[in-house]
């Protein structure tokens, strides 16, 4: 395997077979993410496993957080529904937040989202779809999610991710991407 390859083909793959994904692969994402570079070992970051009943009750307070924000787009609001309803898989990700040491807050988040990039890698080698939400039906901006998930206050929500196995025959979207030639100045 090639991990620059790796990074090149990997994908938001939001569409899902009706298939539970199994502790053991949850358990496998979850010890991929604590590998992840962090400031002075602090190991930030905070997970929150959805699924079941307690993905029943998150579908619940995603459908009255769309009605609320979006009440006259009635389409987005059952397409985004729609989505959360055949996601299997629900993994809120949250940081450690130091009100003493604001510098140290920022870092923490920065490990925590190469957690996130971390397990997005191993889910594909366990044959997993994977997106990363910061907006709408991940709720990660809506106080709510903190309560749904008894998250204390010294954590910030930095993504919700769905994950499942991919829908079969799917396209693979291609995106272009901008050359680092234009993104880079040497000194």
């Amino acid at each position: 395997m090639s991990i620059i390859q790796e990074l090149k083909d990997r994908r938001a793959i939001r569409n899902y077979e009706e298939k539970e994904v199994e502790d053991e692969k949850i358990r496998q994402l979850l010890e991929a993410a604590t590998y992840a570079p962090n400031d002075r070992l602090r190991e930030p970051w905070g997970f929150y496993v959805i699924k079941g009943e307690a993905k029943q009750r998150y579908e619940q307070l995603a459908e009255k957080y769309l009605h609320e924000r979006f009440p006259t787009k009635p389409k987005l609001i059952d397409s985004s529904l729609e989505v959360v309803k055949t996601t299997p898989l629900i993994i809120v990700v949250t940081s450690d937040i130091l009100p003493e040491d604001p510098d140290s807050s920022e870092d923490n988040v920065f490990a925590s989202c190469c957690a996130v990039h971390s397990m997005w890698l191993a889910a594909k080698e366990l044959g997993l779809g994977f997106v990363w939400r910061t907006r709408g039906v991940g709720l990660v901006r809506d106080e709510r999610l903190h309560e749904f998930i008894g998250s204390p206050e010294n954590k910030k929500v930095i993504g919700t991710i769905f994950i499942g196995y991919p829908k079969k025959d799917q396209p693979v979207p291609v995106t272009k991407r901008t050359s680092y030639i234009e993104k880079t100045v040497w000194l």
